[in-house]
């Protein structure tokens, strides 16, 4: 059953994070996407929404996306698939990463299940494609529904920037190679969650964001 996906952003954390719940409409399943902490927050929002969450699914390790993970598995009882193993450096290291942002709390994380390209995610019904998009960190995936014409990109790419690529493991050039060479031909007509900031159309991006002209 291909299902109709649902979504809904809590922003987390002092970086303002995109933590994403997703879900299909109508079995009610779905998936913590990128908790980065604010758990109680987090469940709060998906006891409004009467979800039931059969996973967590992280797009890559940095500490705004990652650092409540290993605590929302313990308190759901749920896996987390992703991201790619190449992120595996960043997640060991998260409670160091916390304390050097005043992020308490935060714990090292091995997922249930790493991520390549070319792999695929069931949530609830919907079928999410993994596109390897390293750049912004060596492991970043992007979930992509086929179907829904529907992407959690991370933070690869936002509305009129992409993700920053100073950090251990970043590279601008490998950054925008695979926003050129795995997102944009996916179609201008996919809609996108990012990482942080307002949602946008890949379309959008090709056209108007100043980072992928020329």
């Amino acid at each position: 059953m291909a299902g109709t996906p649902r979504a809904g952003i809590i922003p987390v954390t002092p970086f303002q994070q995109n933590c994403t719940l997703i879900w299909s409409e109508e079995t009610k399943v779905g998936a913590v996407v990128d908790p980065g902490g604010d758990l109680d927050r987090i469940e709060a929002a998906i006891r409004d929404q009467g979800i039931t969450v059969e996973k967590i699914l992280l797009t890559h390790g940095h500490i705004d996306h990652a650092g409540g993970a290993d605590e929302l598995r313990e308190r759901l009882g749920v896996p987390i698939e992703g991201p790619h193993e190449a992120d595996r450096y960043l997640l060991d290291s998260l409670p160091e990463t916390g304390a050097n942002y005043g992020l308490d709390g935060a714990r090292a994380v091995t997922p249930d299940r790493w991520l390549a390209e070319g792999d695929t995610v069931t949530v609830g019904g919907l079928t999410f494609e993994i596109l390897h998009a390293p750049g912004h960190s060596p492991g970043s995936v992007v979930f992509m529904s086929r179907d829904a014409r529907f992407a959690l990109v991370g933070d690869v790419v936002f509305k009129g920037s992409v993700g920053r690529t100073d950090l251990p493991g970043g590279n601008h050039e490998q950054l925008i190679r695979a926003i050129h060479e795995k997102l944009l031909p996916l179609g201008d007509d996919v809609a996108f969650i990012p990482g942080h900031g307002p949602t946008s159309t890949l379309g959008e991006e090709r056209v108007t964001n100043p980072f992928l002209q020329g």
